[in-house]
């Protein structure tokens, strides 16, 4: 990996982690539905005339159906369920939650694409999630300072529920829309994500319009961590391969971590640290950045 691409991926996992520092900051003004709805309507306003100077809105018209769907099991439907959660949990623990999704997307790939699962993937799949019962587990990471733990379950379960869908999304784009242009993919996602959220935006939007701060909080999840971050990604899948481009997720929590710890002086504790490492021990192995030691060939 060249230092350019090396800087394009630590600034990835920066704006990928600021983003819940982000939706913690504004779902509590915009509430979790107007919130998501500003993010990909703002982030698709920026995308679509990008891909019409590329030229590339043909593939949009000819995908729209596939996108569509991509748009809302990648975008609305997940972006609403951390919302949810950043109402109840801190931005670390949504982020390490959010580090399971090649967990699930191996899953998905396994039991929809017949892709193969060995001995390394099966024991990161099982080290993984195991880490994931351990988080959920211990309600010492977990405790709000109100003690609603019906809310913080709820919680929990609307950031499983986000990278369920991230893993389900990553297998329907691979085999439906692959060799589509990814910028009509990113662009197209987002305008059709912004077109699910409108109503219920609409509905939930919030009695007492958010204040400057709050939408200054909104237009940066948008801009920076949505719209910029997607060139990010898609730019590094061309420069490094999608196996290395997806090794963000492993500086993502860390990320959130820092920028919560900095800015809202959330702490992690013994049982989210030893959560973490387990879930990202599993996610390695499950992506392949490890592999488990082959056995030593037996002599004749």
């Amino acid at each position: 990996m060249k230092k350019t691409d090396l800087l394009d991926l630590i600034s990835l996992a920066a704006l990928w982690g600021a983003s819940f520092l982000f939706m913690r900051l504004g779902a509590a003004d915009f509430g979790p539905a107007a919130l998501a709805f500003v993010r990909v309507a703002a982030a698709s306003a920026l995308l679509l005339p990008l891909l019409a100077y590329r030229a590339q809105m043909p593939a949009l018209r000819q995908h729209w159906r596939t996108i569509l769907i991509v748009g809302l099991t990648n975008s609305a439907l997940p972006f609403l369920c951390f919302n949810y959660a950043a109402l109840t949990i801190n931005a670390g623990l949504s982020a390490v939650f959010n580090a399971t999704t090649p967990l699930f997307g191996a899953v998905f790939a396994w039991l929809w694409l017949k892709d193969r699962l060995d001995a390394s993937r099966i024991a990161g799949l099982l080290i993984g999630f195991g880490g994931v019962l351990w988080l959920v587990w211990d309600r010492a990471g977990l405790r709000p300072a109100a003690g609603d733990s019906t809310g913080v379950a709820l919680a929990v379960l609307a950031c499983l529920a986000a990278t369920v869908l991230y893993g389900f999304s990553a297998s329907f784009t691979k085999r439906y829309l692959t060799g589509v242009p990814p910028m009509a993919v990113a662009a197209g996602s987002q305008a059709g994500a912004a077109l699910f959220l409108a109503v219920p935006a609409l509905i939930w939007w919030p009695a007492q319009m958010p204040g400057a701060a709050a939408w200054g909080y909104a237009l940066v999840l948008a801009v920076a961590c949505t719209a910029l971050a997607y060139l990010l990604f898609f730019r590094l899948i061309a420069n490094v391969g999608p196996a290395n481009a997806i090794s963000v997720t492993f500086l993502i929590p860390v990320f959130a971590v820092v920028w919560g710890g900095i800015f809202l002086g959330e702490k992690i504790d013994l049982a989210m640290a030893l959560g973490c490492a387990v879930i990202l021990l599993g996610t390695s192995l499950v992506t392949g950045v490890l592999k488990l030691p082959k056995p030593a060939a037996k002599a004749a």
